[in-house]
């Protein structure tokens, strides 16, 4: 939980008060898709990417009425340097790793990237307290 919640927490307690003085704003938090998978022998970083979508929810009620948004991003398998250095060091991982997905092809750093970005943008000045997964269709 100190990983993977508390930053989240702790940063929104930080922000909120100047976003209500600036009069308004947008909260994007990071989740994973884990905590609908059921990953196993991950069940404390399952625990706290699921607290983080309750969080959000609950923060978006709470600071909706000062037009601050509350969104959070739950990726599936990106295909970062570390992940692909740590855990998924062939072609062959990956491959079934994406296999897994209804779009064939896998997740980049800059998918991710782009959902924080229209997220942030005034393009999604009515869109609070969702989730969004970006995980190719993975169920």
């Amino acid at each position: 939980m100190a990983v993977n919640f508390r930053h989240a927490y702790f940063a929104c307690q930080a922000v909120v008060p100047q976003m209500v003085e600036r009069g308004g704003g947008s909260i994007i938090n990071m989740s994973s898709m884990s905590w609908q998978a059921g990953v196993p022998d991950l069940m404390g970083y399952t625990a706290a990417k699921a607290a983080v979508v309750g969080f959000t929810h609950s923060l978006a009620r709470d600071v909706g009425k000062h037009r601050i948004r509350v969104n959070a991003i739950a990726p599936g398998f990106v295909a970062t340097e570390k992940q692909l250095r740590l855990w998924y060091p062939t072609k062959e991982k990956v491959a079934a790793m994406v296999a897994n997905q209804f779009i064939p092809e896998a997740i980049m750093p800059t998918d991710i990237a782009n959902v924080a970005l229209f997220l942030a943008a005034d393009d999604s000045r009515m869109i609070t307290k969702q989730t969004i997964y970006v995980n190719g269709g993975r169920p």
